[in-house]
């Protein structure tokens, strides 16, 4: 099937890197004498979601979602709620790594097609895990929308993204990610074909309709190839 396409472009979080944000917030807290407590995950949850769901909205930009976060710890703790943001970050960058056949499926397409990411995570922490993994080689571009300054599902960040990838048409283009309302939406709005990596741990709504899904890398590799 690869040879449809002359483009694939991936998320970055829970599709090509995992995205462990438990093991992070607690290891980050731990600097501080804390013990994160799953409670405690729950309830920074029920903030960070509806933040991420405004920053994909474009109603908060990303240094709000940064801090605004963390704004209930940061009095508790009397710390900027930048420093914490900071501090999980790097906590994140230490412990990610690459989600299990991610790097055997970049090494298998990389001499077949141009290959790019394109996330709604943070510069400095994906730069830190493309150092930390050597993925750097693989990526012809990366797009992050901290640096842009549109999330996904913004069509207009998935054309530049194409723009960067000269001779790249979007009905040759593949967008893989795990999140259906930013990767998938976004894919198919920009005109391209779209491959769902469903780890069982979201819901399809039903106005979204990826072209393939597959449950892990392996499986995509294999459909590709």
């Amino acid at each position: 099937m690869i040879k449809h396409f002359d483009c694939i472009l991936f998320d970055a979080d829970e599709t090509l890197f995992e995205f462990d944000a438990y093991k992070g917030l607690s290891t980050m807290f731990a600097q501080h004498g804390v013990t994160f407590s799953p409670e405690d995950y729950q309830r920074y949850q029920a903030l960070n979601k509806p933040l991420w769901t405004a920053y994909q909205h474009h109603e908060i930009d990303a240094e709000q979602l940064k801090t605004q976060r963390f704004d209930p710890w940061a009095k508790v703790l009397n710390l900027p709620a930048s420093t914490l943001n900071q501090q999980f970050l790097a906590a994140m960058a230490q412990s990610c790594q690459p989600l299990p056949g991610a790097k055997a499926l970049l090494e298998a397409i990389s001499p077949h097609v141009r290959v790019g990411i394109i996330t709604n995570g943070f510069t400095d922490l994906l730069h830190a895990r493309l150092a930390s993994t050597d993925f750097s080689g693989y990526f012809d571009v990366l797009t992050i929308s901290e640096q842009f300054g549109l999330a996904k599902p913004a069509p207009e960040i998935f054309q530049h993204t194409l723009e960067q990838l000269e001779g790249c048409l979007p009905e040759r283009t593949l967008m893989v990610g795990d999140t259906p309302e930013s990767d998938i939406l976004g894919g198919i709005n920009a005109g391209m074909k779209t491959c769902w990596l469903d780890h069982g741990d979201k819901i399809l709504p039903a106005t979204i309709t990826p072209d393939w899904q597959v449950p892990t890398l392996p499986a995509l590799q294999s459909l590709l190839l």
